[in-house]
C-alpha cells in the first residue's frame, strides 16, 4: 500500500482542502471571538448561547446532511462532466434545504425554551440557572431569522466545492466573518452609538452576516453563468427526473438520518456532561470554542476526500487498486496534519481559558478539555477521513451505522453508565468517551479496505 502520494496528488488534495481550512478557520476564529465576546459579558452569557448553539448544531447539520446527501451526486456529475444532473440535484438541494428550515423554524420556536432545560437540571455552580435561561431564550429567537439565508447559501456553496470552485464560498466566508466580527463589537458592547445588547446583539450580527454571505455567493454564481452551467435554466421548473430523485433519496435520507441522530447524539453526551454542573457546560463551551479553530484540518481533509473520490468515481479513470490506494493515501495525510495541529494546540491550551471572564474553576477544566481533544485529534482525523470515503460512494446506510448507530448504541449508553454510577469527575468522563473512538477507527478502517463504497452513481433515465 502506497501512502505517500505524487507531486500531482498533493497539489489536487490542497486546492481543494485548503480553501475550505482557511473558510472554516477563520469562520471558527471569528465565532471564538464572538464566544469570548460573550463571554466577557459574563459566565451566565456565555452559557446561555453554548446551550443554544447546541441546539442550532442539530439544526445544521440536519442541512448539511440533506445537501451533502444530495452532494454526492453533484461530486460524480461534475466528474462526468453532466451539468443536467447537477441542476437537478441543485434544484433538489434548495426543496429540501427549505423545507428542513421551516420546520426547524417551528420546532425551535414553539420548544426552544423547554430544550434549553434540559442542560439546567446540574448543579448551578458559580452561575445562575435563571440568567443563563433568560440569555439563551433571547439569542435563539433572534437567530432564528439568519437560519433560511442560511440554508439557501448552503445549497449554493455545497454545489460549487463540489464542481471545482472552492474560492469563491471561502471569500464569501470571510467577508462574512468580518461582518459578523465587527457587528459583535458594535451591537455587543453598543460602539458606535449602538445600544449595549449582549447576547442579542450577538445573534444579529451573525444574522446580518449570514445575509451578506448568502448575497456573495448567489450573486457571483448565477453572474458565471458559462463556469457554472448548472444556473441555466435552475429556476425555469422545478423538475427533477423521478429516476434520480428515487436513486437519490436511497442513497441521500441515510445521510439526513445519520447527521441528525448523530448531531443529537453529540447534544445528548453534551447534556449528559452538563449534570455535573453549570461550571462544565461553561468549560466544555470554551474547550468546544478552541478546538474548533484546530479542527479545520480534519474537517477539510474529510471534505475534500469526498469531493476528490467522487469526481474519480464520476471519471471511472482508477481501477478498484487505484482508489484504494488513493483512499488510503488521503487518510494518511489527514492524519500526519492532524498530529501536528493537535500539537500545536496542546502547547496554546493554558492560553486561552484565560481570556474569558470566568471562574478559576472553570479555566481550568477547559483547559484539561482542550489538551486531552489535541490528544485525541490523529483519531477524529482517521475516523472523519473514512466517513466521507465512504460516503463518495453512496454507501449512506454503512456510514449510518459507522456513526449514528455508534454513538447512540456504544457513546451514550456509555456515558450514562459513568455519569450515574461512577464518582468521576468531567475529565476522567471525557477521557473514557474518547477512548472508544478506537474501536471506530478499526471499524472504518476494515470497511474502507474492503472496498465496499466503490460505486457509481450517475446512471438515471429521464422521463419521457
Amino acid at each position: 500500500m502506497k501512502l505517500i502520494g505524487t507531486r500531482d496528488f498533493y497539489r489536487k488534495t490542497m486546492s481543494i482542502a485548503v480553501p475550505i481550512m482557511v473558510q472554516t478557520g477563520i469562520t471558527n476564529f471569528v465565532n471564538m471571538l464572538d464566544n469570548i465576546m460573550v463571554g466577557r459579558v459574563g459566565t451566565d452569557a456565555m452559557s446561555g448561547v453554548s446551550i443554544v448553539n447546541q441546539l442550532f448544531f442539530v439544526f445544521t447539520l440536519c442541512l448539511f446532511g440533506a445537501t451533502a446527501g444530495i452532494g454526492l451526486f453533484t461530486a460524480q456529475f461534475f466528474g462526468k462532466g453532466d451539468h443536467d444532473g447537477i441542476r437537478y440535484t441543485m434544484r433538489m438541494k434548495l426543496m429540501v434545504a427549505v423545507l428542513i428550515t421551516l420546520l426547524g423554524i417551528l420546532i425551535l420556536s414553539l420548544q426552544g425554551e423547554s430544550l434549553i432545560g434540559f442542560w439546567l437540571r446540574g448543579d448551578s455552580g458559580t452561575g445562575s440557572i435563571v440568567d443563563t435561561l433568560s440569555s439563551a431564550r433571547s439569542y435563539l429567537m433572534v437567530s432564528l431569522y439568519g437560519t433560511l439565508p442560511m440554508a439557501i447559501c448552503m445549497s449554493y456553496a455545497g454545489t460549487l466545492r463540489e464542481t471545482g470552485e472552492t474560492i469563491l464560498p471561502m471569500k464569501a466566508g470571510l467577508v462574512a466573518v468580518l461582518v459578523n466580527l465587527v457587528g459583535n463589537y458594535i451591537l455587543i458592547y453598543g460602539k458606535l452609538g449602538a445600544p449595549a445588547l449582549g447576547v442579542v446583539g450577538a445573534a444579529a450580527a451573525t444574522v446580518i452576516s449570514r445575509y451578506v454571505e448568502a448575497f456573495i455567493v448567489i450573486a457571483w454564481t448565477h453572474a458565471h453563468p458559462v463556469k457554472n452551467a448548472f444556473v441555466t435554466g435552475l429556476y425555469g421548473s422545478l423538475y427533477v427526473p423521478s429516476d434520480l430523485i428515487k436513486k437519490v433519496w436511497v442513497k441521500a435520507s441515510p445521510v439526513l438520518l445519520n447527521e441528525f441522530l448523530w448531531a443529537g447524539g453529540q447534544t445528548v453526551l453534551s447534556q449528559q456532561y452538563s449534570l455535573k454542573g453549570l461550571d462544565v457546560v461553561a468549560a466544555m463551551n470554551i474547550s468546544s470554542t478552541v478546538n474548533n479553530v484546530f479542527n479545520i484540518v480534519f474537517i477539510a481533509m474529510g471534505e475534500a476526500t469526498a469531493i476528490i473520490m467522487g469526481h474519480e468515481l464520476g471519471k471511472r479513470k482508477l481501477d478498484r487498486k487505484g482508489l484504494l490506494e488513493e483512499a488510503h493515501r488521503l487518510s494518511f495525510l489527514s492524519v500526519i496534519i492532524c498530529f501536528v495541529s493537535g500539537a500545536a494546540l496542546f502547547i496554546v491550551s493554558g492560553y486561552f481559558p484565560l481570556i474569558y471572564n470566568t471562574s478559576d474553576t472553570i479555566r481550568q477544566i477547559a483547559t484539561g478539555l482542550i489538551r486531552l481533544s489535541a490528544i485525541f485529534m490523529p483519531l477524529y482525523a482517521y475516523e472523519n477521513s473514512s466517513y466521507f470515503t465512504l460516503r463518495s460512494g453512496g454507501k449512506t446506510w454503512i456510514t449510518f451505522v459507522f456513526d449514528s448507530l455508534f454513538v447512540w448504541l456504544i457513546s451514550i449508553p456509555a456515558l450514562y453508565l459513568l455519569v450515574r454510577f461512577t464518582s468521576f469527575a468531567i475529565l476522567p468522563l471525557f477521557t473514557c468517551i474518547q477512548l472508544l473512538e478506537f474501536l471506530k477507527c478499526g471499524i472504518g478502517f476494515f470497511l474502507v479496505s474492503r472496498g465496499v463504497w466503490i460505486n457509481d452513481l450517475t446512471r438515471y433515465s429521464k422521463d419521457k
